[in-house]
């Protein structure tokens, strides 16, 4: 197991709910998080300064999330050595890099910066939800809930940060807004600063022990994540090029994009707590049916029809990324970090490979024809989330 905290006095403490402790890291994950997202928000920006085609718009977010190939390697370090300085400075790193997006000349310059900041983004996102899932005691499904909901209102928040940025001081002037990240790593650093990282206890097998699981376990997460993921990379990176496509303005897309991702925080606050309740399986099956549906209607509504539309579509597609972490976490309870940095591979590698699909359709046919198509692509996850293991309280 990986722990994240002063040794505990007794194995009590290590079985409760340890709120304080989680609120921290949630603070963190915000604001690291509301910085990522100001892609999307840029993203018509960029493209229409930088003379893209909507392809190579969506590329640049995917050289964000390369640097995802080593959170195998940072989450199997981090069950083994004290990783917390890596997330209490991503904030500030990522802050930097993000918001000096608006000074870049070329597309290669602003690529470069992206990757770069994907590697602070890997060095957080890998050993965090390690962290949450040991500080939760028994209530792993909960304590992710806390994690993803502080994430998604980062990303809900974001849009209307880099909107406001840009309409006092211009894309040139998102620089000012850096000094926040900087204050967050300035908060986790007084209040982790004393804690360590580093395993009180290991499982002897290594990456050994990991092997065996990946047939049973990783083998359908990539097929169920791969799919939902369609829909939600969709609305996620492309929601304002779809809107501005169809004569919104770029604040007020962006503004509807928050909308999305805040419904998202009441639904990764509920995804993980009823899977704890009603089982992992039964809880993803049941949001990506109705994300699906919310979508469908989404497509048919316009005007002020979209806004209860996009709430519910948010509420929906956004639950199930606690669900499917906290289920890697029951599966591999002594590698914690290791299966942390293992489901952060995947959910990058998909997001970039969905990016890039979508980005294709999007300039063949129409982003309008790849929203249809990301409703049967997530349906077909369904079947897929059957195959995925039982948590052991309920095998």
């Amino acid at each position: 197991m990986t722990a994240i905290d002063v040794p505990v006095e007794n194995m009590d403490e290590a079985e409760t709910f340890q709120t304080g402790r989680i609120l921290t890291i949630v603070g963190g994950h915000f604001v690291h998080d509301t910085f990522s997202a100001f892609i999307s928000t840029l993203l018509p920006l960029l493209i229409e300064r930088l003379s893209l085609t909507l392809t190579l718009g969506g590329s640049l977010a995917v050289f964000m999330q390369l640097p995802s190939l080593s959170s195998v390697f940072i989450g199997y370090l981090a069950d083994r050595v004290s990783t917390r300085y890596l997330v209490i400075f991503a904030p500030a790193v990522t802050a930097t890099l993000i918001s000096l997006l608006g000074l870049m000349p070329t597309y290669w310059s602003v690529a470069i910066l992206l990757f770069t900041a994907g590697i602070s983004a890997a060095s957080f996102h890998a050993p965090a939800p390690a962290m949450i899932a040991y500080v939760s005691g028994r209530r792993v499904g909960k304590g992710m809930s806390f994690f993803m909901a502080g994430g998604e209102l980062g990303r809900a928040v974001g849009p209307l940060l880099v909107g406001f940025a840009i309409t006092q001081w211009g894309i040139g002037g998102m620089w000012r807004l850096m000094i926040f990240g900087w204050i967050a790593s300035a908060i986790l650093y007084w209040r982790l600063r004393q804690v360590s990282a580093r395993p009180r206890q290991q499982d002897s097998g290594g990456l050994k022990a990991v092997l065996p699981l990946f047939g049973r376990v990783f083998a359908p997460l990539f097929g169920v994540m791969l799919l939902r993921n369609f829909l939600v990379v969709a609305l996620s990176i492309y929601l304002v090029v779809y809107l501005t496509g169809k004569g919104y303005g770029l604040v007020e897309a962006g503004q509807m994009l928050a909308l999305y991702e805040l419904a998202g925080v009441g639904g990764a606050l509920a995804g993980g707590t009823l899977s704890d309740r009603f089982g992992r399986k039964q809880t993803v099956i049941a949001a990506t049916l109705l994300a699906a549906l919310m979508m469908l209607i989404f497509l048919n509504v316009e005007g002020l029809l979209m806004l209860p539309v996009l709430v519910l579509l948010g509420f929906t597609s956004l639950s199930v990324t606690p669900i499917l972490q906290a289920l890697v976490q029951d599966q591999l309870p002594g590698h914690r970090a290791t299966a942390s940095g293992m489901f952060i591979l995947y959910a990058f590698i998909i997001q970039a490979i969905n990016t890039l699909l979508i980005g294709v359709i999007g300039d063949a046919a129409g982003l309008s024809t790849a929203y249809w198509i990301s409703v049967g692509v997530a349906l077909l996850a369904v079947p897929v989330v059957l195959l995925l293991p039982n948590a052991p309280k309920e095998a």
